[in-house]
This record gives structure tokens, sequence and C-alpha cells, in this order.
């Protein structure tokens, strides 16, 4: 049983795999791909969803890379089923052939998340680093026509995010019932890309104006979430709805993690091969890390804010400062907020100068998976 004082998690992250077989330069996967290559069985993940219904998630989400490159997709699907969870496959669609579909749906799958690069396929292709633009359009109708609930993932930079309107024509014509616009987070990859993905604040005016619009206009059949930038805000938002205390992520290796990026951080380790998932949700150093308001330093501590973002994002914060119990430097509240507002006024006059085009460094293939 959870402690009292601990919420329950809600939803799990379940990253099958770093394999991938796309090549996105604002992708979430290590740097250091050769230190997670050590993947659990399929027998290992059924103990972790064992251990998270008893936990108390009720949502499993299954993501990589790709996790479509796990033969065993379909057993740990209908595993989660038995569970009674409901299960979320997070996937580019690239080996989402019409057999690998059915064998997903016998299992119990309930809800498909696909990811797009554009609206069009050159530009999909080129930021996708790999052909796949029409596989992933043939693969969202194949999810209709199964009668899968379909969510488009579409993650936007300075590359894409003036094509809104079409992205969201595009989306309307698969018949979509839910599209995720959500600007690129800068860590990782991102990061190290950012001076070529990062928009100007004209483009993100065009933008909002564009999704206000459709908002009102698909009403009802469409949903419409639009996730602002962090660097283009005036407050950081909370780390996974606040630290350790809606969502865990379950990394290829078993390391457990408060969010899919916590990776980063220089603190200590917590593995489904060495604790039960409770005692790491509950008792482990690295959840009680950063949990509440207690480990805050000013100007968090002393804000009315404090419980509504709880200091803003813990990996953006190490990343850009080196100290990640620092305030995020996105909240204009932040000493280190200079930091965001540099990089923001680079890419205004990037936008400005014409010389905002630049093609975004790629990563490394992380390679195929069991």
């Amino acid at each position: 049983m959870a402690s009292p004082a601990v919420d329950r998690p809600f939803g799990l992250l379940a990253e099958l795999t770093y394999g991938c077989p796309l090549h996105c330069s604002y992708c979430s996967n290590p740097i250091d791909l050769a230190a997670h290559t050590d993947e659990l069985t399929t027998a290992e993940w059924q103990r972790v969803l064992v251990e998270a219904r008893d936990l108390g998630v009720l949502q499993l989400h299954l993501s990589g890379g790709e996790p479509l490159l796990r033969r065993d997709l379909p057993e740990i699907v209908r595993c989660a089923g038995e569970l009674g969870l409901y299960t979320n496959l997070i996937t580019s669609a690239l080996g989402l052939t019409p057999r690998r579909a059915e064998e997903l749906l016998a299992a119990g799958l309930d809800h498909v998340q696909i990811s797009l690069q554009a609206d069009e396929a050159a530009l999909s292709d080129r930021l996708a680093g790999v052909r796949s633009f029409e596989r992933k359009l043939v693969a969202a109708r194949l999810v209709k026509e199964l009668g899968w609930p379909l969510t488009l993932n579409v993650v936007l930079h300075r590359h894409n995010v003036d094509r809104v309107a079409s992205i969201l024509d595009l989306a309307e014509q698969l018949g979509a019932d839910r599209i995720e616009l959500a600007h690129t987070q800068y860590y990782g990859w991102a990061l190290r890309n950012r001076d070529g993905l990062l928009p100007s604040r004209a483009q993100l005016e065009r933008a909002q104006d564009v999704v206000r619009a459709a908002r009102e206009r698909l009403q009802g059949r469409m949903e419409v979430i639009y996730v602002l930038p962090d660097y283009h805000s005036r407050y950081p938002k909370p780390c996974m709805g606040g630290w350790g205390t809606r969502q865990l992520t379950v990394v290829p290796d078993g390391d457990v993690l408060p969010c899919p990026t916590a990776h980063t951080l220089p603190l200590p380790r917590a593995s489904v091969r060495e604790h039960p998932l409770a005692w790491i949700w509950e008792r482990s150093p690295l959840f009680q890390r950063f949990r509440g308001t207690d480990w805050m330093p000013d100007p968090c501590r002393s804000c009315d804010r404090r419980e509504l973002d709880f200091g803003g994002c813990r990996c953006q914060a190490f990343q850009l400062t080196g100290d990640a119990a620092r305030t995020d430097p996105v909240c204009h509240l932040s000493p280190d907020h200079g930091l965001v507002a540099e990089a923001v006024a680079a890419a205004d006059e990037e936008a400005r100068s014409g010389a905002a085009a630049l093609t975004p460094r790629r990563y490394p293939a992380a390679g195929r998976s069991r």
C-alpha cells in the first residue's frame, strides 16, 4: 500500500526501447545510448506492470524510441489489459503493418498516438531523417479503419510552426480524434540543436492565432491540445504535474524516473531490477529529492506559485545552470532568466535577418531492439 503522505501515480510511461528508425533532432532519447542497451525482458516488463497496477497506475503509455521494434509488444499489451490498465501506443507508425495492427488489436490495445513531423512529404521526411511521411498516413488510416481512437502528436519548432494550419487540416482529413501540438522542450538533443529549432516570437504569435481559431471551428469534432514553449512563457510549467506526484517513467534498462529526461540529473539511480516499484515511488532518494516544496531555494520558497509550478523543470534548471535545485530559468523571477531571454532574442534576430532557415543537426540512429 502506498504511504498516505504520497499520492498514487496515475500514469506509467513505459519506454520499451531506445531503438528508433527516425533521426529527429529534438529526440528525447539519451545522448549516451550505449549506456542503456540492456533492455528489460518480457517477463520483467510483466512484473513491472503488476507492480504498477498494485501501486495505483491506471494508464500505460507504451513508448520509446519506437515500441513497435519490440517483438513482444502484443504480449506486453495483453498483460496490461488483463491487469485493467488503459493502453496507449505512442509510435512513429513505421512498422505498424496491417498484420502488426491486427495482433495489437487482438491483444486489447486501447489507443494509438502517431507522431507527425509536418503536413507534407518533403519537409516531414527531412525533419524525420528518413522517408516516412506516406507510411505514417497509411498507418493513421489503418488505425481509424480498425476502430481505434487516433491521436496525432506534432513537436513544433522553427521549421514547422508556420505550417500549423496545414497540419491541422491534415489531422482533420485523417479523422484524428485528438491532436497534440507541443513545442520542443530544450534538453538533451534538443538543447544541443536549440539554435536551429527555437522559433521567434512572431512565429509563435501567428501559431497561437491559428490554434485559437481551429479550436473554435473543430469543437466537438477534434480535441486540439496546444503546449506553449517554455522559453516564451512568463512562468515555468510544473515538472510532470509535480515531481513524483502523478506519473513515473520506466526506461528500457529498468531505471525508474520521475520524468523521461531525469536520467540527465546527477541523482541516485532507482531500478526495478533492484527494488520494487512501490519502494521506488514512495521512499527512494530519487523520487523524494524534489517532491513537494521543502527543497526549494528562493525565489521559489517565498513565491505564491510554489505549489502551482513547483519551481519548474529540474532537468532544464540543471542543463542551463548546472544546479538541478535552482529556479527554472524560464521563470521571469529566476536570477538566471537572462540565459533564456538571450536565446529568445537570438531566435528573433535570426528571423529578422533571414538566417533562421538553418538545418538543425541530427543524432545517430539508435539501432534495433529485441
